[in-house]
């Protein structure tokens, strides 16, 4: 299928208000004719080029120097959050869209645009809670987070799953494998850390999907580096980095309408307030 004649069918047919229909079409016929001028297939284009058009299209003028990692992202949520906000909506539409090609077969794999996006809430408001019906929906996103969507979806899930549990973001980079403790049940005890690494929070009981989480991700954890302990790891194994959980929530709640279009918009920390009940437990 023509890249624009899926444009149209996928906006005719998405749940999506008028004004994201709206939006999504000027952003991603926007990326089309990049793809057009620079001679690149729209349904093999990688994560390199979706960065090359925003830099050269839209970023140029506002960043120091060239978009070559997440840490430029950084600086631009810092200096520059409205820019930073208009990116990161970009970044989504970019998902949907591609959501779309894979749920008509015309691609197998949904390029993982996690890392083009710098993070910065949309929002300045205190974190609203999901309602039911949208809770009902990541776990959904949760769920369905696979290997066509990323190289390291089971840490992913991982990371979904114990910001639904209360912890806050900034926590779930740094929880210590030295304090996750197996019960008898099959269940585990973690202790959020604090923001000493030595230092320990609360007391948690994992819940079983999160249980079931973390047994998937063990073998496939990134070996730690030496004199590293965080049960999450990321490149060289190291921790991954505080901004990731947002990022990744983000992108995960970008792959379903009800949750790329949400205001305010679907952060880590609105998972961590919301949890697994509608009443938090004591």
């Amino acid at each position: 299928m023509d890249p624009r004649t899926l444009l149209d069918d996928w906006l005719e047919t998405a749940p999506l208000r008028p004004s994201t229909c709206m939006e999504y079409r000027r952003e991603v016929g926007r990326w089309l004719d990049w793809c057009t001028r620079n001679h690149v297939d729209p349904y093999r284009a990688g994560i390199e080029d979706m960065a090359a058009w925003s830099e050269q299209d839209f970023l140029k003028d506002h960043l120091t120097r060239p978009f070559t990692n997440a840490s430029v992202l950084a600086e631009l949520a810092q200096e520059r959050p409205e820019v930073a906000k208009s990116h990161d909506r970009r970044v989504t539409a970019l998902t949907q869209f591609y959501e779309a090609a894979k749920d008509r077969s015309i691609i197998r794999l949904v390029p993982d645009l996690t890392m083009l996006r710098s993070g910065v809430d949309r929002d300045g408001t205190p974190p609203k809670r999901l309602t039911p019906e949208e809770r009902s929906v990541l776990y959904y996103c949760i769920g369905t987070w696979g290997p066509e969507h990323a190289r390291h979806y089971h840490r992913d899930r991982l990371v979904a799953f114990l910001l639904l549990e209360g912890l806050r973001p900034a926590e779930v980079t740094r929880v210590d494998e030295r304090h996750l403790y197996p019960m008898p049940d099959g269940r585990y005890d973690v202790r959020a850390p604090d923001y000493d690494f030595e230092a320990l929070g609360p007391k948690h009981v994992l819940e079983p999907l999160t249980v079931a989480a973390l047994k998937a991700y063990l073998p496939y954890r990134i070996k730690p580096a030496e004199g590293v302990h965080a049960l999450i790891t990321g490149q060289g194994g190291q921790p991954i980095t505080p901004g990731y959980p947002n990022k990744l929530i983000r992108q995960m709640c970008a792959t379903h309408p009800l949750l790329a279009d949400r205001q305010p918009p679907v952060t880590a920390d609105t998972i961590a307030h919301t949890g697994y009940w509608d009443t938090p437990r004591a």
